[in-house]
């Protein structure tokens, strides 16, 4: 019979919090309790077995100026509504990770000066597609800025790129098809 990890307990009082910090709260702990074989990684050594060898992106934030804007524009992009928590914020989970939309205020209220809105030129939201074809002309009537149409890329992928309102990049991709 293979051994179990040790089961760990964490607590914490949520009472008074919003549904934000509550969500955030959740978050975390289910992160700190997971276990890291489980998405794969491996124990640098028998002392390390109920510990994460390396870090696991779970969440991108986008921050921005209008929620509700940017929320309508990936609803109908991402095929599914959003979740809120309140006014600020609203997320979409993906399968691999959630996409979370914040409002610039409430980001400048709990971290001053961290984040500008809109000013992303740096980074891709890249989300993989069955169907980069089907996906490229379905996007057509919701997309107001496009960057690159279908193309084969060399490492193997088939994508596209747009940008959404808020002029962050965005690209659907799927493995390009064997010649």
């Amino acid at each position: 019979m293979q051994d179990l990890p040790p089961i760990r307990t964490l607590t914490c009082n949520i009472t008074g919090m919003s549904i934000l910090h509550r969500h955030l709260v959740a978050a975390a702990m289910l992160l700190l309790t997971a276990n890291p074989l489980q998405r794969g990684a491996q124990p640098v050594d028998e002392k390390d077995a109920g510990r994460r060898s390396h870090p696991v992106l779970v969440n991108t934030c986008v921050i921005t100026e209008d929620v509700k804007r940017l929320v309508a524009f990936y609803e109908p992009v991402l095929r599914q509504k959003a979740k809120w928590s309140g006014d600020d914020y609203a997320e979409f989970a993906t399968g691999g990770g959630v996409l979370a939309i914040f409002s610039s205020a409430a980001q400048e209220k709990y971290m001053p000066g961290s984040a500008k809105a809109a000013a992303n030129r740096s980074i891709i939201l890249e989300f993989e597609v069955s169907d980069v074809e089907a996906e490229y002309r379905r996007l057509q009537r919701l997309v107001q800025i496009w960057v690159k149409p279908p193309t084969t890329q060399p490492w193997g992928t088939r994508s596209f790129h747009f940008r959404d309102p808020d002029g962050n990049l965005v690209d659907f991709y799927s493995p390009a098809p064997r010649s």
